[in-house]
């Protein structure tokens, strides 16, 4: 991969071939994820940044007789379940919990742990029976009985690795641009990701047909105003999730919210990422 000022050059053999294909182009935009192999090449040194804990996550089809009784639970106890995310919070940990289509429960409850071995820079691991029954019990230990019966009964839960990336100090290089998860992949806490990705994508396209005759004033344009906007948004998220986690507190790992002050609440809504009012 070659970006100079003028042209991109790339070579790239297909998954399932020997061959090697060669491109030329203006611009390549790198939209390639959180793993991004574009990244990769331009900072080959640089590796993603474990958040210190784990989530646990599963889906459960109501529609069986038991789930039909679980999402009735949940309903009565969360009532606007199908129109919103709840948030649990607990000692050093936090759940989440939203319907999906077709009346789906998807929960998700994060965990303070040692970063797991993972194959091949994946984020998810299969947890092992052992493992399952744990995280049942303690489920029934820390969570109100509605939301800890919604973990015992869903099949197949797996782990979830959280990690994020220390924020770049460029987008661009050359005529390489890098967008959404490749140039910011953030933790989830901030619920920001996609909405990252999309923006992106416009002001890059806006940028492009305002300098339609100057493709390299176009990208220092998206540069100069997405780099601050993705960066403040990564790191807040950031934020969030050590604030959720316990992991800001004299003895990290816990956080004594039943005592919590006003001020210490306020911290945890989703209004205070920088720049929300304007991309709402």
């Amino acid at each position: 991969m070659n970006g100079s000022r003028a042209k991109v050059e790339l070579k790239v053999m297909p998954v399932g071939t020997c061959d090697t294909l060669e491109f030329e182009g203006d611009l390549l935009v790198a939209a390639d994820g959180s793993l991004s192999r574009t990244r990769k090449h331009l900072l080959p040194h640089e590796k993603r940044r474990y958040c210190g804990y784990c989530a646990w996550r599963g889906v459960l089809d109501s529609s069986s007789k038991r789930g039909l009784e679980i999402s009735a639970a949940l309903h009565r106890h969360y009532s606007k379940l199908g129109h919103c995310l709840y948030f649990d919070i607990a000692d050093g940990s936090h759940a989440v919990l939203y319907e999906l289509e077709g009346g789906r429960l998807n929960w998700i409850w994060y965990v303070n742990q040692p970063e797991p071995h993972l194959k091949d820079g994946s984020v998810t691991a299969k947890a092992g029976d052992e493992e399952i029954a744990k995280m049942q019990a303690d489920a029934v230990r820390v969570w109100m009985p509605e939301l800890a019966a919604l973990m015992n009964v869903t099949p197949a839960p797996f782990i979830n690795a959280i990690f994020d990336r220390e924020p770049l100090q460029q987008l661009v290089w050359g005529r390489i641009v890098l967008v959404g998860e490749a140039a910011h992949p953030t933790s989830p806490h901030g619920l920001r990701s996609t909405n990252m990705s999309i923006l992106d994508a416009a002001v890059l396209g806006d940028a492009i047909t305002k300098w339609s005759s100057n493709l390299d004033q176009a990208l220092k344009e998206y540069e100069s105003l997405r780099l601050p906007v993705t960066s403040q948004q990564v790191l807040f998220s950031r934020f969030l999730g050590n604030l959720k986690q316990g992991l800001l507190a004299d003895s990290p790992g816990s956080f004594p919210w039943p005592d919590a002050k006003e001020e210490d609440c306020q911290k945890l809504l989703q209004r205070n990422m920088p720049t929300f009012q304007h991309e709402i």
